[in-house]
């Protein structure tokens, strides 16, 4: 079919969801956040049954370069956060937010760099659930705590180092998932505007249907990778701000079956900054 996607598998639509509700090893993750810190208090305001709220930023974001860049956690960090929320080595995650997939994204991103595999991001997030008539809890669900090993995934995670030994590679292609106007370099809040030189710009605004925020089909979400001149069997790497729309733009990539997709963990937060690296507008 021309407009499916290629691994439908790593969505979950609200009926499969409330089809596996109940399974032992699912786990179910609500990453709603807000740069307040009042992400919990819209959990507790109503949630998916069963579901536990995690703090991506507390979770996943190394806390040494946080008010700078969002890099990645080290590994007992993220290991003892999805251990406490019950999420262990056999376990399969399903995410939400409310903001397009875009924190469900990053938690995706986090959680396969680390080696997990068995995950899916609920198409439309919260918003979708509630839509759909299906009852929401406002009870704290504690899960058994688990054990998660860590593995790391060398190839789904870039430094500024490894991505300018890619710069003018003809055997990669760098996608830019910010709005086309940061890209260009009129606006921006790193030292330094413009873009990665080579690099193509694919807005990962483009991916989601506006107001629903569930992914676009397969045929609309093809066109514009192989716009964007990503072909099959290529090395992608995205990048954006901070690494959130690189990870959301990194799963899109994977949802559409592309394999060696990785992140640029900083990116032009950190590349910007630094006056020694290369610059195009």
């Amino acid at each position: 079919m021309a407009g499916a996607h290629v691994r439908p598998e790593l969505l979950a639509s609200p009926d499969w969801l409330a089809e596996n509700l109940a399974r032992p090893e699912v786990r179910i993750l609500d990453v709603r956040w807000r740069p307040d810190g009042t992400g919990r208090l819209a959990f507790a305001a109503g949630h998916i049954p069963n579901a536990t709220y995690l703090d991506w930023h507390a979770a996943f974001v190394d806390p040494e370069d946080a008010d700078r860049v969002l890099l990645l956690a080290p590994p007992d960090q993220v290991a003892a956060a999805v251990a406490g929320a019950g999420i262990g080595n056999g376990s399969t995650v399903v995410v939400y937010d409310d903001t397009a997939s875009l924190y469900a994204a990053r938690t995706w991103w986090s959680l396969r760099a680390y080696g997990l595999e068995s995950m899916r991001i609920l198409d439309g997030g919260y918003g979708a659930w509630v839509a759909s008539g299906r009852p929401v809890s406002h009870a704290a669900h504690e899960p058994d705590p688990a054990a998660f090993t860590p593995r790391a995934q060398l190839r789904t995670r870039l430094t500024t180092g490894d991505l300018r030994s890619l710069v003018g590679s003809p055997g990669a292609v760098i996608l830019d998932a910010r709005a086309p106007a940061e890209y260009r370099g009129f606006e921006g809040n790193a030292r330094r505007l413009g873009h990665v030189p080579g690099a193509v710009n694919l807005p990962v605004a483009m991916t989601t249907e506006p107001g629903t925020g569930r992914f676009e089909d397969g045929g609309t979400l093809r066109a514009l990778i192989e716009g964007a001149g990503v072909a099959s069997g290529r090395r992608v790497v995205c990048y954006d701000a901070s690494g959130v729309a690189a990870a959301k733009l990194a799963f899109v990539l994977a949802l559409m079956g592309h394999d060696d997709v990785a992140v640029y963990d900083g990116g032009w937060a950190d590349w910007g900054s630094r006056l020694d690296l290369p610059v195009d507008r």
